[in-house]
C-alpha cells in the first residue's frame, strides 16, 4: 500500500463531507469543492477520519489511492486556510493594476495586456509590482498564476518579466566580442 494512503486525513470541525456515486464533496463556509473518486479506491468515512484503501484487483491501485489521498488533503487544507501565490513584475515600467475583476498589466509590449479574474480567485495587488493570487482550490491558483505568468515568462539575460516570488532565474553571461 502506498506510503502516503496509509496516513488518514482527519476532518476538522465545521467541515460537511459527503460521498455520493463517485464523488467526495466538502463544504465549509468559504466554499465547497468536489473530487472525482475512481472505482479502484475505497474511502470511507469514520468518526472525523477519511481513510483510502486501495482494491486488490487492480494494478495501479496503490498509486491511485496515495493520488486520491493528497488531492482530497489538498482540498481540505484549501477550505480551511486557502492557497496563496505570489508573483513579481521585474523590468523598467512593467505594472500590474487592478479594476474590478480585470487585471491589467504593462509588460513592455506596445499594447496593455488584460487578464479577467475567474471565479473564485481573488488578486491583490501590494504594490505595482507585486500580484497575490488567492483561493480555496490549489489547482486553480496554480494555474492562474501560469497563466499571468505566460505572458511574459523571465528572460536569461537580464531577468525581466513576471516570476514567481519564491523563483531563482540564473542570469546569463552576455556573449563577448573577441
Amino acid at each position: 500500500m502506498s506510503r502516503v494512503a496509509k496516513n488518514p486525513i482527519s476532518i476538522p470541525k465545521g467541515m460537511e463531507v459527503l460521498l455520493e456515486d463517485q464523488f467526495l464533496t466538502l463544504k465549509t463556509a468559504k466554499g465547497s469543492l468536489r473530487q472525482f473518486v475512481r472505482e479502484e479506491v475505497v474511502v470511507s468515512i469514520d468518526g472525523g477520519v477519511l481513510s483510502f484503501t486501495p482494491k486488490e484487483q487492480f494494478s495501479n491501485a496503490d498509486a491511485l489511492a496515495g493520488t486520491l489521498r493528497a488531492l482530497i488533503n489538498n482540498l481540505v487544507q484549501g477550505l480551511v486556510k486557502g492557497f496563496e501565490r505570489k508573483l513579481i513584475l521585474v523590468g523598467v515600467g512593467y505594472r500590474a493594476q487592478l479594476q474590478g475583476r480585470t487585471l491589467n498589466l504593462t509588460l513592455g509590449f506596445s499594447h496593455p495586456v488584460t487578464f479577467a479574474i475567474p471565479e473564485g480567485i481573488t488578486i491583490e495587488t501590494p504594490s505595482q509590482t507585486e500580484i497575490v493570487i488567492k483561493g480555496i482550490d490549489r489547482q486553480q491558483v496554480g494555474q492562474v498564476a501560469a497563466n499571468i505568468r505566460q505572458f511574459r515568462p523571465p528572460e536569461p539575460y537580464k531577468g525581466k518579466g513576471v516570476k514567481y516570488s519564491d523563483e531563482v532565474i540564473i542570469l546569463k553571461e552576455t556573449k563577448k566580442k573577441k
